[in-house]
């Protein structure tokens, strides 16, 4: 008997010797890979590492707290357990240990707060900024518009539909790119307003520690100011609806000069386009450009092949009765947005006249529609009818 007893306290003890090997190697095979998986991005603006270090601070002491409870727990259990001969006592309150366990919480937590709450009060402080920047939120893509620098552009999920689909294999980028990112110059105040035109969104770029809701008829406001040159991404942080998952954001960080220099040449980019809209294009030069932009903005509700998912909320192009009927009606829900359907969204200000001109062409002439026997509209009529 005594044997059998000697044995399976041999086996205890080598099991939690081998439970001891066992988390002792998880716990460094963790902390190398803690940096990557575990912890905050890198911070690169003064915000985001005052956080972080605020983040490390209170995970210190709520750590030591920790352990100091669970010490005095475990060593009251053992060694003030019936079998070692301990009597239980018979007070039933101290006044003295009420005090002194309601006192050194209220002081932890005051201690706590006071970094924090200064923390708060800088990131809300968008004073003396040099230059400002307006963010709307759109389902489901984002708007840039740089007042002082006359520049406004949107910004939309550029990860092809065959990685989506399954059908290529996925980047390291994957729904985390864009066509147009928000550029933005090193060792600036940024002043960021952010609002939304149809529901609730939120912009977040971790490494900038920048997270805000945007919401619609409201101006929320937020400022950055980043030290280093790069590509900072992040994500809309909000549950926006079925594109969510699909409306990244990504912030270029460049010195002023070369901030200067593509600030220029967007400009010039965007008058040159508004310039077009004079111009009179041919159908293939249309029907060319609209699919484009009919893969960019509009298969995520109608389909790439014109047939929707979920018609009964994103109507099929293909076949359409909007696309084959008459064109000012199509015109008028493609620049002014539906009223009976909120998913369908204006596209007035989002696409310019161009744009408009080639999707409606695409639309009326693709996936075997012949919307008034092959409609071609040109810029100057969607001009017309700004």
């Amino acid at each position: 008997m005594s044997m059998s007893r000697s044995l399976q306290k041999r086996s205890f003890v080598w099991r939690l010797f081998a439970g001891l090997v066992l988390a002792v190697t998880s716990v460094s095979a963790l902390a190398e890979d803690f940096e990557a998986k575990y912890n905050f991005q890198t911070p690169v603006t003064s915000t985001a590492r005052e956080i972080l270090d605020l983040h490390n601070l209170i995970f210190m002491i709520v750590t030591a707290i920790m352990l100091l409870v669970m010490g005095v727990m475990f060593y009251s259990i053992i060694a003030h357990r019936k079998s070692s001969g301990r009597k239980p006592a018979t007070f039933s309150h101290s006044n003295t240990l009420e005090v002194v366990w309601t006192v050194i919480p209220f002081l932890i937590l005051v201690g706590m707060a006071t970094p924090a709450t200064k923390a708060l009060l800088k990131m809300d402080d968008t004073s003396g900024s040099d230059m400002t920047v307006k963010i709307t939120g759109y389902q489901w893509k984002w708007r840039y518009e740089y007042p002082e620098q006359g520049i406004d552009f949107f910004s939309t999920l550029s990860t092809p539909n065959d990685q989506i689909e399954n059908k290529a294999p996925k980047t390291k980028t994957y729904l985390r790119e864009v066509d147009n990112e928000l550029v933005l110059p090193v060792g600036k105040k940024i002043r960021l307003i952010l609002t939304a035109n149809d529901v609730i969104h939120a912009w977040w770029v971790p490494q900038l520690a920048t997270k805000k809701d945007a919401i619609p008829g409201f101006i929320n406001e937020m400022w950055t100011k980043i030290d280093e040159p790069g590509v900072y991404r992040g994500q809309c942080a909000e549950l926006c609806g079925k594109g969510h998952g699909f409306m990244p954001i990504v912030v270029r960080a460049v010195t002023e000069g070369e901030f200067k220099q593509w600030a220029n040449k967007t400009k010039g980019a965007q008058l040159a386009a508004a310039a077009g809209s004079d111009k009179t294009f041919t159908k293939a030069e249309l029907m060319a450009k609209g699919e484009q932009i009919f893969a960019k903005v509009c298969s995520a509700c109608h389909g790439v092949s014109g047939v929707s998912a979920a018609p009964a909320v994103f109507p099929s192009m293909k076949g359409s009765k909007v696309a084959n009927g008459p064109l000012a009606a199509h015109l008028d829900i493609v620049m002014n947005g539906s009223k009976r359907n909120p998913a369908m969204t204006s596209y007035k200000v989002q696409l310019n006249d161009v744009d408009l001109a080639a999707i409606i062409t695409y639309e009326r002439n693709a996936f075997g529609n012949n919307g008034g026997k092959g409609d071609v509209v040109q810029p100057k009529q969607i001009k017309a009818l700004r």
